[in-house]
Formats: structure tokens, C-alpha cells, sequence
């Protein structure tokens, strides 16, 4: 293939598959889809296809870390953490929905490249709400199954790798996690990187940026938003009250113009640099 060949090549590619930056923007929850993809290892939702209605449930985890399948009453069910990433998450997810549909029930979606093909964005009713279910386990992998033993066994590998994880009811998007002796909180927010980075500087450099005593630790990034990370010391509830006045001082601090001062600065740059991968 000549030189010219190959750059009409690469032309057609980047055509195709358009950069992305926000997956799931324009989805309801948003900054849920992006906990249950990139770090809540069990939970469940349900959307509905804006074409005829059909509902269908997003699960974190399948069996065996499968892209999709259609159980045996015919429910259609896809898996947020998979492997495959064809460049767009929501176009990948749209395109298994749309193979799911053309399977007969108890069969698993076998996923293909979804090339130019409609996202999440243009298949699912956005106007439905997408309330997440946390899971201590996978038990809902069988229900109404008749498992064999091998079914069973992977059940069992895939429950003694669940870290137990609640989601917060006060405000969106903020997950408790507990990882041996120590808990975490990650909070997906969906505002701008500078103005809430800046926030966040400004929270830390007046001491107000800790959650129930917990620290900020550090954050890391996941399809567009930034998710800061406490560490705590407290249990799931006992964190309700906390962060709901941490979320009015983020607000007030999100609503500040002011330029940042050298000590406000010095704690961006402290923030920036403390990426951490607590998944």
C-alpha cells in the first residue's frame, strides 16, 4: 500500500470514529454510568429504548466480563466493564443493544466493531431516569436460572471479588467504598476541570475541602469529569450529612470569581499532582 493510500486510510478512520471527549453527556445520571463503568463493581439500572419502549438493564459486570446477552425471558442485559473499546463507549454500548435485539432469548452478544453507528444518546429514552441499584454481590446473574455447577463456581469467584460499595442518597455521583482497613469516598462531578479544580483549591487552602474528618487524597480522571477521592474513616451513612455540607461549600467555591492566591494556587497544583487509581 502506497504512502498516499495509507494517509486516505487514517483520513477515513478519524472520520469515522469522531473524538469523544464526555461519553455519556447528554444521558440521565450521567456521572452514574461513569461510576458504574469505571469503578462500582456491582450494580444494576434500567433505560428504556426510545423506539417502542423496551426496557433494558445496564449492569456493571456480566459473566465472564461479557459485552451483553439476552436472558431466557428474553430481557436484554449489557455490561459497562468490558474490554473491548472500539474509540466511543456509548456508540459501542448503542451497537450491542442493537445486536441483542436481533438475538433469540439465552443467547450472549458476540461484539462486533460498531463502526459509524448511532450512540446511547440516540437509542435510549432521555427522558427516563436512571436510578442505580448497588449490589453486595452477583447473585442477579441467576435468578430464575437453573445454574449448573460451573455457573455456581463463577458466581462464587466473582462475589469474593466484590469491595463493599454504597452509594450516597444526598447528593449524585458519590460512592463509598471499603478496601481492607481502609474506605474511600469518589465522587464523580460533572463540572468543568478549571472551575472545579479551582474550587477545589480554594476549599483546600481555607481547610475546608475534608469530609467527616476524612482528607482529599487525590483525584483521577474518567471519560471527561474529574473524580476527587477522600479517604474516611466513618461508615456509608454516617456520611450523608457531611458531604451534603461539603457539596454547599463546593457550590459556593464553584461560584467564586476571584483570582486564586499564591496559597490557593499552591494547592491546585498540590491537587493536580496527587492522581490516584483507587478503582
Amino acid at each position: 500500500m502506497g504512502k498516499k493510500a495509507r494517509q486516505r486510510n487514517r483520513a477515513v478512520k478519524r472520520e469515522r470514529m469522531p473524538f469523544v471527549a464526555r461519553t455519556f453527556e447528554g444521558l440521565p445520571s450521567e456521572v452514574d454510568w461513569i461510576a458504574m463503568r469505571e469503578f462500582v463493581p456491582s450494580a444494576t439500572a434500567t433505560v428504556r429504548l426510545a423506539d417502542g419502549g423496551r426496557e433494558v438493564q445496564i449492569c456493571s459486570l456480566l459473566p465472564g466480563g461479557g459485552a451483553g446477552l439476552v436472558r431466557p425471558d428474553g430481557t436484554i442485559w449489557v455490561g459497562l466493564q468490558v474490554l473491548h473499546n472500539f474509540g466511543d463507549v456509548s456508540r459501542d454500548l448503542a451497537h450491542v443493544i442493537d445486536l441483542a435485539q436481533q438475538l433469540e432469548p439465552g443467547t450472549p452478544v458476540t461484539m462486533t466493531d460498531p463502526g459509524v453507528g448511532p450512540r446511547l444518546q440516540d437509542v435510549l429514552d432521555t427522558s427516563a431516569p436512571f436510578e442505580v441499584a448497588v449490589h453486595e454481590g452477583f447473585d442477579y446473574w441467576l435468578e430464575d436460572i437453573d445454574a449448573d455447577d460451573n455457573a455456581q463456581a463463577l458466581l462464587e469467584d466473582a462475589n469474593e471479588s466484590v469491595a463493599p460499595t454504597t452509594r450516597l442518597s444526598s447528593v449524585e455521583g458519590a460512592y463509598w467504598t471499603e478496601m481492607g482497613a481502609h474506605r474511600y469516598l469518589r465522587w464523580v462531578l460533572d463540572h468543568d476541570d478549571t472551575r472545579l479544580l479551582d474550587a477545589l483549591a480554594r476549599l483546600q487552602a481555607a481547610g475546608d475541602d475534608t469530609l467527616a474528618d476524612g482528607a482529599l487524597i487525590g483525584h483521577f480522571r474518567a471519560h471527561g469529569l474529574l473524580v476527587p477521592v477522600w479517604e474516611v474513616e466513618v461508615g456509608a451513612d454516617e456520611l450523608e450529612e457531611p458531604i451534603t455540607a461539603l457539596r454547599a461549600r463546593l457550590d459556593a467555591a464553584l461560584a467564586a470569581d476571584a483570582a486564586l492566591t499564591q496559597q490557593e494556587r499552591s494547592a491546585r497544583q498540590n491537587i493536580i499532582s496527587r492522581q490516584v487509581a483507587i478503582r
